[in-house]
């Protein structure tokens, strides 16, 4: 296929597909399905070998959210049956890190609900940050705290944090139909002052919202141009008692179909699988390894992940190995740094989103029956008293 070879030959060079060759992958039939696969792998393989970084989830704060994400079973009004808890201790969050460093996690995130820190949370996260770093030795930490106030980045960056993470979710067209509490400018803000403050960042997206073809590539193509080092893909976990609980938009394959165009579009940075592989990749989950070079181990924020165990027998099944913590995840030329110039696309050869082509008009996406059996909160790891999952 000519569109795959010339994919293929941009992802190599770093080179920005164009609008309609991104929106010409998600709209690839399944009998296609396995040559976009073996093609985006291509670009994977080339910059990432066969190594699968793992990354750990703590959720530091659960619940209780003043901001209204229609996703998030932690928003306002959510009536999902989730854990609530205020904020754990810095030797909690370190003994649950542990868990997650034990079962190979190369990443710890920290996670707290709200709508940004105080800066009694930045002291707080700071210490935590500390005590994880001073009992797991060569550990990286990204914190995800919500929206950052001016020198908030810089103070987290000066207590070791590696990284900061805070997803677009969605195309800056639609993002008003999903949060209303903030906006699509102030989360591209935080991920800027993350940027400025010398942390690694990382921002993603959630498909599965209802969002058009078009939507995707939007938010995809934008977070090409912010220049993260990682981008997560969710896949919305439709939470019963949260605006989007009946939202079941999603395929294995249709998620295949996101992970390659998100490979394609950002060739050489860390694609994670996050939330919802479980729920929407099922079976193809080591498919979804050929294209993305990162997952999260065990459990998420507020809903249960695939055992520890069976991940690493995926990972080891589907013929890939786990990153160690002598490894570098990026590129050389991310790693070192010179592939942030302030704003610009790396690699980019001039184009930039939005550039001129015509409006492609997505077919309406039919997804399969409701596996409302796979959704399930978390009820062990952080803030109870049951071991963690990794």
């Amino acid at each position: 296929m000519d569109l795959l070879n010339t994919l293929v030959d941009k992802g190599l060079r770093r080179e920005l597909p164009t609008r309609d060759e991104a929106l010409a992958v998600l709209a690839t039939s399944d009998d296609d399905l396995l040559d976009v696969v073996a093609a985006a792998g291509k670009v994977r393989r080339h910059w990432f070998g066969r190594r699968v970084k793992l990354n750990y989830l703590v959720n530091l704060k659960s619940g209780l959210c003043p901001e209204d994400c229609s996703y998030c079973s932690q928003r306002l009004g959510s009536t999902a049956g989730i854990l609530k808890y205020t904020w754990l201790k810095p030797d909690q969050a370190s003994d649950a890190a542990a868990a997650g460093v034990a079962g190979g996690a190369k990443r710890v995130c920290l996670v707290a609900s709200g709508r940004g820190p105080t800066d009694r949370d930045v002291d707080r996260v700071s210490e935590t940050i500390k005590t994880i770093k001073d009992n797991n030795e060569g550990v990286e930490v990204c914190a995800c705290l919500g929206l950052l106030s001016d020198g908030q980045a810089e103070r987290l960056r000066e207590a070791g944090a590696d990284a900061y993470n805070h997803n677009l979710n969605t195309s800056e067209a639609t993002y008003g139909e999903i949060t209303t509490t903030h906006t699509y400018e102030d989360r591209v803000d935080t991920v800027q002052k993350a940027h400025a403050a010398g942390l690694s960042a990382c921002s993603g997206l959630i498909a599965g919202m209802g969002e058009t073809d078009e939507d995707l590539v939007d938010v995809v193509f934008s977070l090409r141009e912010l220049d993260p080092d990682s981008v997560p893909v969710n896949f919305l976990i439709p939470f019963e008692g949260t605006p989007l609980g009946k939202e079941w938009n999603l395929t294995p394959q249709r998620c295949l179909r996101i992970l390659a165009m998100t490979r394609f579009v950002c060739p050489d940075v860390e694609v994670r699988i996050a939330g919802g592989r479980e729920v929407h990749l099922r079976t193809m989950q080591p498919l979804a390894l050929h294209l993305a070079n990162s997952i999260f181990l065990g459990d998420y924020l507020t809903s249960e992940g695939q055992a520890g165990k069976t991940d690493l027998e995926m990972i080891a099944d589907a013929g890939f190995e786990v990153e160690g913590t002598d490894q570098v995840t990026l590129p050389e030329h991310r790693a070192t740094g010179g592939c942030h110039d302030g704003g610009g696309v790396c690699g980019s050869g001039g184009g930039t989103c939005g550039s001129g082509e015509e409006p492609h008009v997505a077919e309406p996406h039919t997804g399969a029956e409701p596996r409302t059996d796979l959704v399930a909160v978390r009820r062990r790891g952080a803030g109870t008293d049951l071991a963690p999952n990794a």
